[in-house]
């Protein structure tokens, strides 16, 4: 379990500096408060899944999410991504200049509308309260938006990056993209993203960017079985 780099274990990094006030813990078992994210892990070098185990029994599934994630005793899958995980030092010149707003808890229900409806990852209830995000409107309706994620020392995550079916192929998600990606360099930190590795395109266009890829990390959603 001991990574070398924090970004190895992207969300205990978080929840264990700039994040650690959204933990919900038992023992060396941490994860995200559930209206947030998923995201879990074990401290230590020899993980104690039992801790785990009781704290997904306290709040509900929860998923690993990290290079090498492995399938603890005491839990049935529901779901495993393989993401290629991808960081950016300096952003390609070009892209396309759009009107943004930034996007606020007021707008969390619509947030998550278009979230769910293009499904660009894990997007709960408080997933826009994680970090800023910003979005475009059209006529006062939010047809586009990314933000921030994950955050930890040097490093801060693009994320949430979605557009209305109706307004695809205009360039926002790259100009969205463009603005949080440059917000994160801009206060020294190293921009990073996730995408299902299996999503060539995607990662093409990520690479566009300035984005390179880093390392696979496996997205792997756990409940808890067996006697509580």
């Amino acid at each position: 379990m001991r990574a070398t780099h924090p970004l190895d274990r992207p969300a205990l990094s978080a929840l264990t500096t700039r994040q650690t006030h959204l933990a919900v813990t038992d023992g060396p078992a941490l994860r995200f408060d559930p209206a947030y994210a998923l995201f879990a892990a074990v401290t230590g070098d020899i993980p104690d899944w039992a801790a785990l185990q009781r704290l997904a029994r306290a709040t509900g599934p929860l998923a690993l999410f990290e290079a090498n994630a492995p399938e603890p005793p005491g839990f049935e899958p529901i779901d495993h991504v393989p993401c290629l995980q991808m960081t950016c030092d300096a952003l390609t010149a070009g892209g396309r200049a759009v009107e943004v707003e930034a996007l606020t808890d007021a707008d969390g229900p619509e947030m998550l509308a278009l979230a769910t409806l293009t499904r660009p990852g894990p997007f709960l209830e408080k997933t826009h309260l994680l970090g800023p995000f910003v979005g475009v409107r059209h006529e006062g309706r939010l047809v586009a938006m990314a933000g921030e994620r994950l955050s930890l020392p040097g490093h801060g995550e693009v994320s949430g990056v979605c557009t209305h079916p109706d307004w695809r192929g205009q360039g926002l998600a790259g100009a969205l993209m463009r603005i949080v990606t440059s917000r994160i360099l801009e206060r020294g930190d190293t921009a990073f993203l996730h995408a299902r590795a299996a999503h060539v395109e995607t990662t093409a266009f990520y690479e566009t960017l300035g984005f390179r890829p880093r390392a696979l990390i496996d997205y792997r959603v756990l409940a808890a079985v067996g006697p509580g």
